[in-house]
């Protein structure tokens, strides 16, 4: 406990000695390698797990033993979760994202650990699913919760959560560069130029730690051996609409799965009984989808097929080549049920490491098919690798991340020209069928849009209920027009809501409405409210997202539209209300 205290008694002291901006660099550093050495214990943990409970199996009684591994993580994790988490715990960039947008961009600290601990369990035994995503989470808690503890802006805690994704993915791969794109991508909306440099900071720390402590067999790395040719430019197009057309499929495939589990989500035992149960199964016919899986990456990439039906019940056959073609077909399509199967039964991982299988599969695929039937020859490590940056793009709509991480895990640059053409194409494909990514459009569905269009960015950061206007002068449907012009005088409004016994709004009234009659004293005993009111154009839910309510506004033209909640009346909003709180937003949110 000493050398915390210690630890923060310096931490104070260098915060009380420093400005704004030289803070944030030394947080930057410090955030970097938390996150960094998180993702390396992460890393490692899952790699003893893997290797302890896999060594010396083969096919017999306990291999099927074996089997079981990936069931038992899944319960575990769901045991976890619910008994030591409340059964939360905050899932995928989107749980990141709502963060920055609804939650001034603070993250619980519980979620410093609670990925760590569970995707080890997860993956370690066997779930099929990636690591990344966790490491992604622990660090942006890392960021964000040391922003908290230091009483930094919100644009600063912004930064540094992002700093932490950055490292986490840094370290997963050192890949120090596809660290900063995947936070600018991903994560933040908007950024200047000054803030790249926490970024960097982060990110460099990150893979730096990953570089001097991880063993060499555990970082997913290539030494891809054949030199990029011009001529098959014309296959790498074709890849990378193939690559598009199966992220749409990924996309929407594992959606599909997802809400399957949603809607039995007070079942989380049966949940995992039944996730586990269905992975096993597929892991018995096809091993490689055991874990993350990136060994049966590198042994497409080393043109070594056969490795992907060792211990299979299909080995005997493997020899044969289309049959192992077909049987590589089969598994990237099913490794999206394998993976969605694991995360939305209780597992805890996510999708970053399966989009790299998927990608690793169908560039095989697609240049071994194209060999076979002898129209050219293709260098099928190089689609092997090309591919992934095809499906990572599609599924993250992040192609520079796709881009760069595969040039920085291969060891040089010299695919880079089919890598931008196969992961541009992709995220193009992706984008027409799909607006958003499988994390966005969670928050797309609730109004929470996070984009490179900033104006949608803030109006989504707006909460509805925060600016409805309750000082309006109510009057009854049976209020004579003499009652209502002396409503008027004592009032600074010029709405005016007509609300019945039970709080229900008829109708409303403005000073347009009466301001032929409101001077005719004749006509106020004969004149009600209710013959004077009009219906409101369009009513608002407090929930509503904003970017609904501007739209309302915008097919109105109304300046005040009244806010309904239960059939009964709540107050206005008005236009000059959201403009004044986007003003303030913008200037909250400007990073700089």
């Amino acid at each position: 406990m000493k050398i915390f205290r210690f630890y923060e008694y310096l931490i104070n002291w260098i915060h009380a000695k420093l400005n704004k901006q030289q803070f944030l660099l030394v947080a930057s550093m410090l955030v970097g390698l938390t996150a960094g050495l998180a993702a390396v214990l992460l890393k490692t943990t899952v790699h003893y797990i893997h290797y302890a409970i896999t060594t010396d199996y083969h096919l017999s009684f306990q291999y099927y033993i074996y089997l079981a591994f990936p069931l038992f993580g899944i319960l575990l994790t769901v045991f976890i979760v619910k008994k030591f988490f409340r059964g939360k715990l905050g899932r995928g960039t989107a749980n990141i994202l709502h963060s920055i947008i609804r939650k001034s961009a603070i993250l619980p600290k519980d979620q410093m650990y609670s990925h760590l601990l569970t995707s080890a369990i997860t993956v370690g035994f066997g779930g099929s699913a990636g690591l990344e995503s966790p490491m992604v989470t622990t660090g942006s808690a890392i960021g964000s919760n040391f922003a908290k503890t230091y009483h930094l802006h919100y644009k600063d805690r912004v930064l540094l959560l992002a700093s932490g994704a950055a490292a986490g993915i840094a370290a997963a791969f050192n890949s120090p560069i596809t660290g900063v794109l995947f936070a600018l991508e991903v994560l933040l909306a908007e950024v200047s130029i000054t803030a790249f440099i926490p970024l960097i900071i982060s990110a460099a720390i990150g893979a730096l730690c990953s570089k001097m402590i991880l063993k060499e067999g555990i970082l997913l790395s290539f030494s891809h051996q054949q030199p990029f040719n011009s001529q098959n430019v014309p296959f790498y197009i074709i890849l990378g609409m193939l690559a598009g057309l199966v992220s749409v499929y990924y996309t929407r495939a594992f959606t599909k799965i997802e809400n399957i589990f949603a809607r039995r989500k007070k079942k989380v035992y049966a949940n995992a009984l039944i996730g586990g149960t269905i992975l096993a199964f597929l892991i018995l016919l096809f091993p490689s989808l055991f874990s993350e899986g990136y060994s049966s990456i590198k042994a497409l990439a080393e043109a070594n097929p056969q490795q992907l039906l060792k211990n299979s019940v299909l080995e005997k056959v493997s020899e044969n080549q289309w049959f192992l073609l077909a049987f590589i077909g089969i598994v990237m399509m099913v490794k999206v049920v394998a993976t969605s199967v694991t995360i939305n039964s209780g597992g805890n991982g996510g999708n970053f490491a399966p989009s790299l299988f998927v990608g690793a599969y169908l560039g095989y695929f697609f240049s071994r098919l194209i060999n076979l039937l002898g129209i050219a020859k293709l260098p099928e490590s190089n689609f092997t690798l090309v591919a992934m940056s095809g499906i990572l793009s599609g599924i993250f709509h992040a192609p520079l991340t796709g881009i760069f991480l595969i040039a920085e895990i291969t060891g040089g640059y010299d695919l880079m020209i089919p890598l931008m053409l196969v992961s541009a194409i992709s995220f193009v494909i992706v984008k027409y069928f799909e607006p958003f990514s499988m994390d966005a459009r969670k928050l797309a569905k609730k109004g929470h849009v996070l984009s490179t269009d900033k104006d949608k960015t803030i109006l989504s950061a707006l909460k509805t209920h925060a600016i409805i206007e309750t000082g309006f002068h109510q009057v009854s449907p049976e209020t004579k027009l003499g009652e209502l012009v002396d409503v008027v005088a004592h009032s600074s409004r010029n709405i005016f809501p007509v609300i019945d016994k039970h709080n229900h709004l008829l109708g409303v009234i403005t000073l347009d409405n009466i301001r032929e009659i409101m001077f005719k004293s004749e006509m106020y005993d004969k004149v009600l409210a209710k013959e004077l009111m009009r219906i409101p154009l369009a009513v608002i839910s407090p929930g509503e997202p904003m970017h609904a309510v501007m739209k309302k506004f915008d097919e109105t033209g109304a300046w005040n539209l009244p806010v309904i909640e239960n059939e009964e009346y709540r107050g206005f909003i008005s236009k000059s209300s959201v403009f004044s709180s986007y003003r303030q937003m913008l200037k909250k949110s400007s990073l700089s």
